[in-house]
C-alpha cells in the first residue's frame, strides 16, 4: 500500500514509529482510511496492532457471535501504515469503522477531532486490557500514565497500580 497522502511514517517521540502530517488537516477531515484482517476472539493470532470492534459490526461473519453474546467482539488486524498510529490521553483523531456489506469488508478510517498543523504526530486514544496494561508515554497534560481500559482500572497488576492517574482536568 502506498504511505497516505500528506502522512509521513517517522520515529515517534512516543513510542516506536508513528505517523506524522506534512500537510494541514481541518478538524472532520478523514486523515487515512485503514486495512486489515479480521479475526474471532480466540483466534492465535499477534494481535499487536489489532482494534478491538464490536461484533455487531463485523457483518455476517460475526452475526452468530454478536446474536450469542451482546458484547461479543472481534479483531481487525492491521496491515497498513495506520498500525504505526500511537495511543494518546490527548489524541488528535478518532478512529471509526462499519461493515460494507457489498465489499464484504470492515472499512475504518481516522478522522481530524481538530485543526491538526503540519509535523503533528497523529494519535487516537485507545485502551489496553487491565492485565496487558503499559505505561503511557503520550506527554499529555491529562495524562493518565497507563494505556488501560478505564472500565479495568480496578484489575490493574499491583505493579502498574502506582503509575495510573485518574483522568483530570487540563
Amino acid at each position: 500500500m502506498p504511505p497516505a497522502e500528506g502522512l509521513v511514517v517517522h520515529h515517534s517521540k512516543i513510542h516506536g514509529y508513528g505517523i506524522v502530517t506534512a500537510r494541514r488537516f481541518r478538524a472532520g477531515e478523514v486523515l487515512i482510511a485503514g486495512d486489515g484482517v479480521l479475526y474471532h476472539d480466540g483466534d492465535d493470532f499477534d494481535d499487536t496492532y489489532a482494534l478491538v470492534l464490536p461484533a455487531v459490526d463485523g457483518g455476517p461473519e460475526f452475526a452468530a457471535d454478536a446474536a450469542a453474546d451482546e458484547d461479543a467482539v472481534f479483531f481487525y488486524d492491521l496491515v497498513d501504515q495506520t498500525r504505526w498510529i500511537n495511543h494518546s490521553c490527548a489524541p488528535n483523531t478518532r478512529v471509526d469503522s462499519r461493515w460494507d456489506p457489498e465489499a464484504r469488508i470492515c472499512r475504518t478510517w481516522w478522522t481530524a477531532l481538530r485543526d491538526i498543523e503540519v509535523g503533528e504526530e497523529l494519535s487516537y486514544d485507545y485502551a489496553f486490557a487491565a492485565e496487558i496494561a503499559e505505561p503511557c508515554n503520550c506527554g499529555a497534560p491529562t495524562c493518565r500514565g497507563l494505556i488501560v481500559d478505564p472500565d479495568e482500572v480496578d484489575e490493574l497488576p499491583e505493579h502498574l497500580r502506582p503509575l495510573y492517574r485518574p483522568t483530570r482536568a487540563a
